[in-house]
């Protein structure tokens, strides 16, 4: 599914929550109306604020506040795209790439007690994914949020975006993968599958996991 096809699923889905079928609204305000109030509800603090945690680079980050240990609560997912609109419909595809990604997480044995990511002020991060404990270094680079982070074995990019409860480590999905296969000795296994499928299904996201302290 191609970028302006989600992002036009998603105003499709924001006009019929409001009631609109077809050429006007249940309520009798046409689409222009309808469509407006969408956009007016953007300008709302606490929709701004929401749709913020939804979109890399919408939301800068320093490198303070990475620093400290981090631990897993629920499949992270953010879009790329820095675009008001583009946020408000990624914001539900999001939501539904967060349902699926679950219950693999789920299998895979990913949870709160074995999966967590410490980035320390001198540059060296330490981690457990699935239990398994890996370590290295990282750069941050301020201008996308991104950690450059590199170990033995892997090395990869991580995008940082804030969330109600802290902060995002998101990759792209290949790279998410890749990562997911190394750290929990996991190749082959046909749960990851679903991660493939989604980056399938959704264009310009990033997946991984939504992080509190």
């Amino acid at each position: 599914m191609k970028k302006k096809t989600i992002l036009a699923c998603g105003a499709a889905l924001l006009l019929s929550s409001c009631g609109f079928t077809g050429g006007t609204a249940t309520n009798g305000a046409n689409a222009t109306d309808v469509l407006g109030g969408i956009l007016g509800a953007i300008t709302n603090t606490n929709t701004l604020g929401e749709i913020l945690y939804e979109v890399i680079g919408a939301s800068k980050l320093s490198e303070k506040d990475v620093i400290g240990t981090w631990k897993y609560y629920q499949p992270g997912c953010a879009f790329t795209s820095e675009n008001a609109l583009a946020a408000a419909g990624g914001k539900v595809v999001a939501a539904e790439a967060k349902e699926k990604l679950l219950p693999t997480y789920k299998k895979l044995g990913i949870k709160s007690s074995n999966t967590y990511f410490t980035f320390n002020q001198d540059g060296t991060f330490s981690a457990k994914v699935m239990g398994k404990t890996i370590s290295g270094t990282y750069k941050f680079n301020s201008s996308n949020s991104s950690v450059q982070m590199q170990t033995l074995l892997l090395s990869t990019t991580g995008y940082l975006t804030r969330n109600p409860q802290g902060i995002s480590l998101l990759f792209e999905s290949k790279k998410l993968l890749t990562a997911l296969q190394v750290v929990g000795a996991a190749s082959g296994n046909s749960t990851l599958g679903t991660v493939s499928e989604i980056s399938k299904n959704y264009d310009g996201i990033r997946l991984g996991f939504d992080l509190s302290k």
